[in-house]
Protein backbone atom coordinates (compact mmCIF):
# COMPACT_ATOMS: atom_id res chain seq x y z
CA UNK A 1 0.00 0.00 0.00
CA UNK A 2 2.84 2.69 0.96
CA UNK A 3 5.99 3.00 2.60
CA UNK A 4 7.55 4.41 5.01
CA UNK A 5 9.43 7.69 4.20
CA UNK A 6 10.67 9.51 7.12
CA UNK A 7 11.23 8.79 10.71
CA UNK A 8 11.39 11.21 13.81
CA UNK A 9 11.36 11.43 17.20
CA UNK A 10 10.84 14.42 19.52
CA UNK A 11 12.78 13.54 22.85
CA UNK A 12 11.54 16.27 24.99
CA UNK A 13 7.98 17.34 24.14
CA UNK A 14 7.53 20.46 21.87
CA UNK A 15 11.50 20.84 21.30
CA UNK A 16 12.50 20.14 17.76
CA UNK A 17 13.11 16.40 17.64
CA UNK A 18 15.64 14.31 15.48
CA UNK A 19 15.38 12.34 11.95
CA UNK A 20 15.70 8.52 12.29
CA UNK A 21 16.80 5.69 9.76
CA UNK A 22 15.04 3.04 11.76
CA UNK A 23 14.08 3.32 15.42
CA UNK A 24 12.64 0.24 18.18
CA UNK A 25 9.03 0.73 18.36
CA UNK A 26 7.80 -0.45 21.95
CA UNK A 27 4.76 -0.39 23.67
CA UNK A 28 4.81 3.39 24.56
CA UNK A 29 5.45 4.33 21.24
CA UNK A 30 8.71 5.00 19.08
CA UNK A 31 11.70 4.43 21.38
CA UNK A 32 12.67 8.10 23.10
CA UNK A 33 9.45 9.76 22.21
CA UNK A 34 8.57 12.74 24.34
CA UNK A 35 10.20 11.09 27.34
CA UNK A 36 10.96 14.36 28.66
CA UNK A 37 9.28 17.96 29.04
CA UNK A 38 9.17 20.95 30.40
CA UNK A 39 7.13 21.59 33.45
CA UNK A 40 6.45 24.87 35.14
CA UNK A 41 6.15 25.66 38.92
CA UNK A 42 2.27 24.67 38.67
CA UNK A 43 2.79 21.45 37.46
CA UNK A 44 1.59 22.68 33.58
CA UNK A 45 3.56 20.60 31.17
CA UNK A 46 4.92 23.22 28.29
CA UNK A 47 3.63 22.83 24.95
CA UNK A 48 3.78 25.66 21.94
CA UNK A 49 0.27 24.67 21.63
CA UNK A 50 0.51 28.23 23.47
CA UNK A 51 2.99 29.95 21.68
CA UNK A 52 3.19 33.23 23.41
CA UNK A 53 3.53 31.16 26.88
CA UNK A 54 5.79 28.75 25.48
CA UNK A 55 7.04 29.50 21.99
CA UNK A 56 10.81 29.51 22.65
CA UNK A 57 11.05 25.70 23.35
CA UNK A 58 10.65 25.26 19.51
CA UNK A 59 13.80 27.08 19.34
CA UNK A 60 15.35 24.31 21.20
CA UNK A 61 16.29 20.53 20.32
CA UNK A 62 16.19 17.38 21.97
CA UNK A 63 18.55 14.42 21.24
CA UNK A 64 18.58 11.19 22.50
CA UNK A 65 22.37 9.35 22.93
CA UNK A 66 23.01 5.89 21.83
CA UNK A 67 23.23 4.89 26.18
CA UNK A 68 19.65 6.63 26.80
CA UNK A 69 20.86 9.65 27.69
CA UNK A 70 18.93 12.99 26.45
CA UNK A 71 20.66 16.07 25.12
CA UNK A 72 18.93 19.57 25.06
CA UNK A 73 20.29 21.83 22.48
CA UNK A 74 19.47 25.91 23.65
CA UNK A 75 19.31 28.82 20.69
CA UNK A 76 22.75 29.89 21.69
CA UNK A 77 24.00 26.34 20.41
CA UNK A 78 24.67 25.44 24.14
CA UNK A 79 24.03 21.79 24.52
CA UNK A 80 23.07 20.48 27.89
CA UNK A 81 22.55 16.88 29.20
CA UNK A 82 18.50 16.10 31.04
CA UNK A 83 19.28 16.35 35.31
CA UNK A 84 22.12 19.22 34.69
CA UNK A 85 21.08 22.17 37.08
CA UNK A 86 22.57 24.24 34.73
CA UNK A 87 19.81 23.51 32.16
CA UNK A 88 17.00 23.67 33.94
CA UNK A 89 18.16 27.63 35.04
CA UNK A 90 19.01 28.61 31.08
CA UNK A 91 15.37 27.42 30.52
CA UNK A 92 13.78 29.17 33.02
CA UNK A 93 15.59 32.68 31.23
CA UNK A 94 14.29 31.60 28.18
CA UNK A 95 11.00 31.32 29.53
CA UNK A 96 11.10 33.87 31.65
CA UNK A 97 9.82 31.79 35.09
CA UNK A 98 10.89 29.05 36.46
CA UNK A 99 10.64 25.91 34.72
CA UNK A 100 12.47 22.39 35.31
CA UNK A 101 13.34 19.16 32.58
CA UNK A 102 11.41 16.02 34.56
CA UNK A 103 10.64 12.81 33.12
CA UNK A 104 7.99 12.49 35.33
CA UNK A 105 4.51 12.52 33.96
CA UNK A 106 1.96 13.60 36.54
CA UNK A 107 -1.77 12.56 35.76
CA UNK A 108 -3.24 11.93 39.72
CA UNK A 109 -6.66 13.70 39.87
CA UNK A 110 -6.79 16.88 41.46
CA UNK A 111 -3.61 17.75 41.20
CA UNK A 112 -1.94 20.53 38.58
CA UNK A 113 0.74 18.21 36.95
CA UNK A 114 -0.02 16.71 33.58
CA UNK A 115 -2.17 20.18 32.54
CA UNK A 116 -1.91 20.95 29.37
CA UNK A 117 -3.15 24.04 27.49
CA UNK A 118 -4.23 25.17 24.03
CA UNK A 119 -4.57 28.57 22.24
CA UNK A 120 -8.05 28.99 20.76
CA UNK A 121 -6.86 29.58 17.38
CA UNK A 122 -9.23 32.24 15.04
CA UNK A 123 -10.14 29.45 12.44
CA UNK A 124 -12.90 26.97 12.46
CA UNK A 125 -12.11 23.59 13.82
CA UNK A 126 -9.28 24.38 15.73
CA UNK A 127 -10.74 22.91 18.87
CA UNK A 128 -14.54 21.63 19.57
CA UNK A 129 -16.93 24.41 19.43
CA UNK A 130 -18.22 23.30 23.00
CA UNK A 131 -15.31 24.54 23.85
CA UNK A 132 -14.95 27.83 22.70
CA UNK A 133 -17.11 29.05 25.32
CA UNK A 134 -15.05 27.58 28.04
CA UNK A 135 -11.97 29.49 26.97
CA UNK A 136 -10.12 32.48 29.83
CA UNK A 137 -7.72 34.92 29.20
CA UNK A 138 -5.01 34.14 31.00
CA UNK A 139 -1.81 36.86 31.53
CA UNK A 140 -0.04 36.81 28.22
CA UNK A 141 -3.57 37.99 26.85
CA UNK A 142 -4.22 34.49 24.75
CA UNK A 143 -7.28 32.94 24.85
CA UNK A 144 -6.70 28.90 26.00
CA UNK A 145 -8.53 25.55 26.50
CA UNK A 146 -7.07 23.22 29.15
CA UNK A 147 -6.59 19.46 28.86
CA UNK A 148 -4.19 16.85 30.34
CA UNK A 149 -1.77 14.88 28.83
CA UNK A 150 -2.59 11.23 28.41
CA UNK A 151 -2.08 9.26 31.52
CA UNK A 152 1.43 8.24 32.46
CA UNK A 153 2.43 10.37 29.50
CA UNK A 154 3.54 13.60 27.74
CA UNK A 155 1.43 11.89 24.83
CA UNK A 156 -1.29 14.89 24.08
CA UNK A 157 -3.31 11.46 22.92
CA UNK A 158 -2.30 8.70 20.63
CA UNK A 159 1.63 7.18 21.12
CA UNK A 160 2.34 7.94 17.76
CA UNK A 161 1.41 10.28 15.36
CA UNK A 162 1.64 9.13 11.16
CA UNK A 163 1.07 11.82 8.14
CA UNK A 164 1.05 10.41 4.32
CA UNK A 165 2.45 12.46 2.00
CA UNK A 166 -0.92 12.41 -0.15
CA UNK A 167 -2.99 14.76 2.40
CA UNK A 168 -0.10 17.48 1.86
CA UNK A 169 -0.01 16.87 -1.64
CA UNK A 170 -3.70 17.94 -1.35
CA UNK A 171 -3.13 20.47 0.68
CA UNK A 172 -0.41 21.96 -1.38
CA UNK A 173 -2.67 22.25 -4.09
CA UNK A 174 -5.29 23.98 -2.09
CA UNK A 175 -2.61 26.34 -1.22
CA UNK A 176 0.57 26.45 -3.55
CA UNK A 177 2.13 29.37 -1.92
CA UNK A 178 1.87 27.08 1.61
CA UNK A 179 4.77 25.26 2.22
CA UNK A 180 3.68 21.46 3.72
CA UNK A 181 6.66 20.26 4.88
CA UNK A 182 6.22 17.71 6.70
CA UNK A 183 8.14 18.65 9.60
CA UNK A 184 5.52 21.18 10.33
CA UNK A 185 3.07 18.62 11.79
CA UNK A 186 5.39 17.21 14.17
CA UNK A 187 4.74 13.02 12.78
CA UNK A 188 6.50 10.34 14.05
CA UNK A 189 6.40 8.45 11.11
CA UNK A 190 5.38 10.09 7.25
CA UNK A 191 4.19 7.27 4.63
CA UNK A 192 4.54 7.79 0.64
CA UNK A 193 0.80 6.18 -0.63
CA UNK A 194 1.25 7.14 -4.21
CA UNK A 195 -1.81 6.21 -5.70
CA UNK A 196 -3.97 6.84 -2.91
CA UNK A 197 -6.94 9.32 -2.17
CA UNK A 198 -6.02 12.88 -1.47
CA UNK A 199 -6.83 11.95 2.48
CA UNK A 200 -6.24 8.06 2.33
CA UNK A 201 -5.93 8.29 6.10
CA UNK A 202 -9.92 8.62 6.78
CA UNK A 203 -10.90 5.28 6.03
CA UNK A 204 -8.53 3.89 8.31
CA UNK A 205 -10.13 4.51 11.76
CA UNK A 206 -10.07 1.49 14.28
CA UNK A 207 -8.09 -0.49 11.09
CA UNK A 208 -4.66 -2.23 11.92
CA UNK A 209 -1.70 -1.42 10.04
CA UNK A 210 1.78 -3.42 9.60
CA UNK A 211 4.63 -1.26 9.50
CA UNK A 212 7.76 -2.78 8.85
CA UNK A 213 8.14 -5.10 12.17
CA UNK A 214 5.64 -3.25 14.16
CA UNK A 215 1.93 -3.77 13.97
CA UNK A 216 -0.37 -0.57 15.23
CA UNK A 217 -4.14 0.00 15.39
CA UNK A 218 -5.42 3.46 13.71
CA UNK A 219 -7.09 5.23 16.54
CA UNK A 220 -8.61 8.66 15.45
CA UNK A 221 -8.09 11.70 12.95
CA UNK A 222 -5.16 14.08 14.64
CA UNK A 223 -6.80 17.35 14.84
CA UNK A 224 -4.07 20.20 14.11
CA UNK A 225 -3.42 23.13 16.46
CA UNK A 226 -1.77 26.14 15.78
CA UNK A 227 2.03 24.53 15.98
CA UNK A 228 2.18 23.86 12.02
CA UNK A 229 1.91 27.92 11.60
CA UNK A 230 5.26 28.44 13.80
CA UNK A 231 8.43 29.07 12.44
CA UNK A 232 10.53 26.31 13.09
CA UNK A 233 13.90 25.08 11.99
CA UNK A 234 14.38 26.68 8.79
CA UNK A 235 10.62 27.06 7.94
CA UNK A 236 8.85 30.55 8.45
CA UNK A 237 5.59 31.10 10.06
CA UNK A 238 2.71 30.66 7.78
CA UNK A 239 -0.76 31.05 9.16
CA UNK A 240 -2.01 30.19 6.02
CA UNK A 241 -1.07 26.35 6.83
CA UNK A 242 -3.88 25.88 9.40
CA UNK A 243 -6.57 28.47 6.90
CA UNK A 244 -5.90 25.83 4.43
CA UNK A 245 -6.70 22.99 6.46
CA UNK A 246 -9.39 24.31 7.88
CA UNK A 247 -11.26 25.38 4.37
CA UNK A 248 -10.42 21.75 3.43
CA UNK A 249 -10.31 18.56 5.71
CA UNK A 250 -12.48 19.08 8.44
CA UNK A 251 -13.81 15.49 9.75
CA UNK A 252 -15.87 13.94 12.50
CA UNK A 253 -13.18 13.26 15.48
CA UNK A 254 -14.88 10.90 18.63
CA UNK A 255 -17.92 13.26 19.70
CA UNK A 256 -16.32 16.28 19.60
CA UNK A 257 -17.27 17.19 15.90
CA UNK A 258 -15.72 18.48 13.05
CA UNK A 259 -12.28 19.22 13.67
CA UNK A 260 -9.14 20.26 11.65
CA UNK A 261 -7.16 16.98 10.88
CA UNK A 262 -3.97 16.03 9.19
CA UNK A 263 -2.68 13.14 10.33
CA UNK A 264 -3.75 10.17 12.45
CA UNK A 265 -3.09 9.49 15.87
CA UNK A 266 -1.75 5.29 16.52
CA UNK A 267 -1.33 2.59 19.55
CA UNK A 268 1.08 0.28 19.04
CA UNK A 269 -0.12 -3.71 18.80
CA UNK A 270 3.20 -5.36 18.79
CA UNK A 271 6.36 -3.84 19.12
CA UNK A 272 8.66 -4.16 16.82
CA UNK A 273 11.59 -2.32 14.52
CA UNK A 274 10.60 0.47 12.00
CA UNK A 275 12.91 1.75 9.29
CA UNK A 276 12.69 4.42 6.38
CA UNK A 277 12.12 2.02 3.19
CA UNK A 278 9.80 -0.27 5.17
CA UNK A 279 6.90 -1.35 3.54
CA UNK A 280 2.80 -0.28 5.14
CA UNK A 281 -0.16 -2.49 4.74
CA UNK A 282 -3.66 -1.93 6.01
CA UNK A 283 -4.71 -5.10 7.24
CA UNK A 284 -8.61 -4.12 8.18
CA UNK A 285 -9.91 -3.83 12.27
CA UNK A 286 -7.69 -4.33 14.80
Amino acid sequence: MGTVTALRRYPVKSMLGEALTGVAVTGRGLHGDRVFAVLDGAGTVGSVKHPRKWGPLLRCGGRLGSTGEVTVELPDGVALPAGDPDLDARLSRLLGRDVSLSNTPSDIPGEHGGVLERVVPEYEGGVPTALRSTATTDATGAAITSGRVAPGTFFDYGTVHLVTTSALARLRTACPTGDFDPRRFRPNLVVDLPDGPDFPEDAWTHASLRIGGALFRVVVPTPRCVVPTLAQEELPADPAIMRTVAREHRVPVLDLGRLSCVGVYLDVLEPGTVRIGDPVTLLGSA
